[in-house]
């Protein structure tokens, strides 16, 4: 009996060690955070992982954010869409916010959208995610609407070509054919002076003028 007391008594320091030395690097890893050293930070918080085995949810998005603070983004956006899974629906809700951030800065806005709007559903009182959502939703609809007036104004602009203006651009094409490219040009050139349609082949009498150029030089 004793000398079973005695060896659970001569394991308790060195439980009471592991436990202290574990605290430590938990606060150590917040301090660093905190004070935005963010690459001693991650390197703190993948100990934590690693080393004393603390795979906490909460553990993972400091790491997380700690990766996207120091410019790991690839990291920091593996471990917020492993995160959107998580139990915590605070913490789901604020990795898939996270990943929104990320894709938005991407460019990738459609999506940066989706990963807002999953960011609600996992957590409606996510007020940062609804400002975020709200915000992105009204300047893609406020874009496409411009990008639809310029594509109208541009349709508008480019008249369809009439038969004349077909019968030039196939004249410069055979033109073309047999390498003539300054005669193609002149005739593109003169048949713009008279029929304002021909401008529907602006881009071919573009590269002519480049080619003509070229051989110039």
């Amino acid at each position: 009996m004793n000398k079973i007391l005695l060896a659970t008594l001569l394991l308790i320091p060195s439980s009471w060690t592991q436990i202290s030395e574990k605290n430590k690097a938990i606060d150590s890893a917040e301090e660093r955070y905190v004070k935005a050293d963010y690459e001693e930070s991650v390197r703190e918080h993948l100990a934590l992982l690693n080393e004393y085995g603390i795979n906490s949810e909460e553990a993972n998005f400091d790491l997380a954010l700690s990766y996207q603070f120091n410019e790991q983004e690839e990291d920091a956006q593996q471990k917020y869409v492993e995160l959107v899974g998580a139990i915590k629906s605070n913490i789901a809700s604020s990795a898939s916010n996270q990943n929104g951030v990320i894709l938005g800065r991407g460019e990738k806005y459609k999506e940066a959208l989706e990963a807002f709007k999953t960011a609600l559903i996992k957590d409606p009182t996510n007020d940062i995610a609804r400002y975020n959502y709200e915000l992105l939703a009204r300047w893609l609809e406020q874009n496409e609407d411009q990008q639809q007036d310029q594509k109208d104004n541009q349709d508008q602009d480019k008249q369809e070509p009439s038969n004349y203006a077909k019968r030039m651009k196939a004249e410069a094409d055979k033109l073309v054919e047999q390498f003539k490219f300054k005669e193609a040009l002149d005739v593109m050139n003169k048949a713009l002076e008279i029929d304002e349609t021909v401008s529907h082949y602006q881009e071919f009498i573009k590269n002519l003028g480049d080619v003509n150029e070229i051989n110039e030089n």
